[in-house]
């Protein structure tokens, strides 16, 4: 049991680092406006990462990365073997059952379109794609994959900050408020009151090895081309989560 939450957890590395590092454009980030030299400075500093752990996150991140490679990675090859349309649809069954997560995080945020719309999405998928097997609902342009939405970036939307850059042992990147933002996630997931103990980490586990499996090998790209990947990754997330604020 205890083997099996750790796969659980680690997982989730993957899943982070690759949402996290999808969201860097070529040059780092988008170009400052005009502006005189102090300013700029000022931006600069404004948009520093707060790392004052960086010593332990280091320490974490190396952890992390060698469970990365040595335990996750090849359980999600040896995953790799099945047909892509079936882990696709794996992944399309997950995705609809936490639906109601996100129609709530977009609710709070005041995105009442963007709520019906996962709401709709819901529905049909549930219906017409065989309990969300089948994203059917992506051939509707009003209804194509919305973006995610958390409890982490409803507290940022509410100003709430970011607070420490985290590096959350076998969780992978994180900060104090998405942190507690996973607290609440936890809550608002299904699983967390259709399934118990050894169902409940399997289907977890299924998940995220699955999303991994699917992934195009984003981390070790980060490794081959960074000269530092633990800043390339805290970076990374700190950019995407603030774009998912702004969204």
């Amino acid at each position: 049991m205890t083997g099996l939450r750790l796969l659980v957890l680690l997982a989730w590395i993957a899943r982070s680092v690759a949402a996290s590092a999808g969201s860097v454009g070529p040059t780092g980030g988008v170009a400052p406006a005009a502006a005189p030299d102090l300013d700029l400075f000022a931006e600069e500093e404004a948009r520093a990462v707060a790392d004052p752990f960086e010593g332990v996150n280091r320490v974490l991140f190396t952890f992390n990365d060698r469970l990365y490679f040595w335990l996750l990675k090849p359980v999600a090859r040896g995953w790799r073997t099945l047909p892509e349309g079936m882990r696709r649809s794996v992944a399309n069954f997950f995705s609809n059952l936490t639906a109601p997560a996100r129609v709530v995080n977009n609710a709070l945020q005041g995105k009442i379109g963007q709520a019906g719309n996962e709401i709709m999405r819901f529905l049909i998928n549930s219906t017409a794609g065989c309990i969300g097997l089948w994203d059917v609902a992506r051939f509707d342009p009003v209804l194509a994959r919305p973006p995610a939405e958390d409890f982490g970036q409803t507290l940022g939307w509410y100003g709430v900050g970011a607070g420490p850059y985290l590096v959350l042992p076998l969780l992978g990147p994180s900060n104090g408020r998405d942190a507690l933002g996973r607290v609440a996630d936890f809550f608002l997931d299904p699983f967390t009151y259709l399934t118990h103990g050894a169902v409940y980490y399997g289907a977890k586990g299924g998940d995220v090895v699955n999303e991994t499996s699917l992934d195009r090998d984003t981390y070790e790209a980060i490794q081959q081309g960074s000269l530092d990947p633990y800043l390339t990754v805290r970076d990374a997330y700190d950019q995407h989560r603030k774009g998912g604020i702004r969204r």
